[in-house]
């Protein structure tokens, strides 16, 4: 399989650069994988379509305001994007620019809120970091950090909280599990009160989702890996449903990654914590879930091949095309599609 069969065209006005003003009405693509039909709805319509019984798993992982500006001792400006923490207060970063951040650079943030050494060069280009401050570490990053963003949004995010889901709370993530976005605290609610089961996983999304494939064949392709975990409660409420012969609908592909890392061969999970490197493509079995809430997601992305192993290649690339032709909105502020 080449990288090259999961491209489409998309013009770029139709990436999404600011959230929508009402998280639950942005548009929904509704994909019935059976009928091969297309829908299109408001994301608030997705209550019609999930039964009493279903379980519906949600990621809560946290962004934390992870992209620092500071200055090194000589003064001049440099960058660091913080990527996960290795321990205590040493992270792995992603810094700018690079060649002038050589071990033992000290960097200076925020007034001197907050200072960093580097410690050692990682492989990928990544440097090893050591932060010295005076508090709390995530009050100091809530005061001088700005939210990561994604490379193809440019405009400034007015609210930081509009790049969080409304259920975050494990704060890890370098990105946002944005399908989780659409969610409103009242949506949430009419769920529940129709009967709908809600499970929790964590799985802290890296830096590496946005990385794109440089291999042709798919199966060279080395996945990044990400942190997760699932506890006692969730994974009794997801079995529960399975027993039940319910669905076990994925609010994302990053709460996918995490059920189908777990799962065993006949969909069953267990409380477990974890990496995951899970690459999951057409060809594979999905062991746990049954459908699938998701953004749209770039050309030649592992996200787009995920989408098209549950729903037919064939079928994800016409919605796709209809998607663009419909001016759905893509990417992390876009528009949602709901794979039943």
């Amino acid at each position: 399989m080449k990288v090259s069969d999961y491209d489409y065209d998309l013009p770029e006005e139709l990436i999404a650069q600011v959230p929508i003003k009402k998280r639950d009405e942005s548009r929904l693509m509704v994909l019935n994988r059976n009928d091969k039909t297309i829908e299109h709805k408001i994301f608030k319509d997705i209550i019609d379509y999930i039964n009493e019984g279903d379980c519906l798993v949600i990621n809560n992982t946290k962004v934390i305001p992870a992209r620092l500006y500071g200055k090194k001792e000589t003064g001049a400006n440099v960058e660091f994007l913080l990527i996960k923490r290795i321990e205590g207060d040493v992270w792995e970063s992603i810094v700018r620019p690079g060649n002038k951040l050589h071990i033992g650079t000290k960097v200076i943030f925020g007034d001197g809120l907050l200072e960093a050494e580097i410690l050692d060069l990682l492989p990928g280009g990544t440097r090893k970091v050591k932060f010295k401050y005076e508090g709390i570490f995530n009050e100091i990053l809530d005061k001088i950090g700005l939210m990561p963003l994604p490379p193809y949004i440019h405009e400034k995010l007015k609210e930081k909280d509009r790049y969080q889901t409304v259920y975050a709370k494990y704060e890890g993530s370098a990105a946002a599990p944005t399908a989780g976005l659409h969610f409103t605290p009242e949506l949430l609610e009419k769920l529940k009160e129709k009967g709908v089961k809600i499970a929790r996983v964590t799985l802290h999304v890296g830096i590496g989702t946005f990385r794109p494939v440089k291999v042709e064949n798919i199966e060279d392709h080395e996945m990044h890996s990400e942190h997760y975990y699932i506890k006692q409660e969730d994974v009794d409420i997801i079995n529960e449903a399975k027993r039940n012969g319910k669905r076990v609908i994925s609010v994302g592909t990053t709460s996918c990654r995490v059920l189908e890392t777990v799962a065993d061969e006949n969909g069953f999970l267990k409380a477990t914590e974890g990496d995951t490197q899970i690459f999951i493509y057409p060809g594979y079995r999905f062991k746990c879930i049954d459908a699938l809430i998701t953004n749209f997601h770039l050309p030649e992305s592992t996200l787009l091949m995920l989408v098209s192993a549950l729903a037919e290649r064939d079928f994800v690339l016409e919605a796709y095309k209809e998607a663009v032709e419909q001016r759905y909105r893509f990417f992390s502020f876009g528009d949602a599609m709901f794979i039943m």
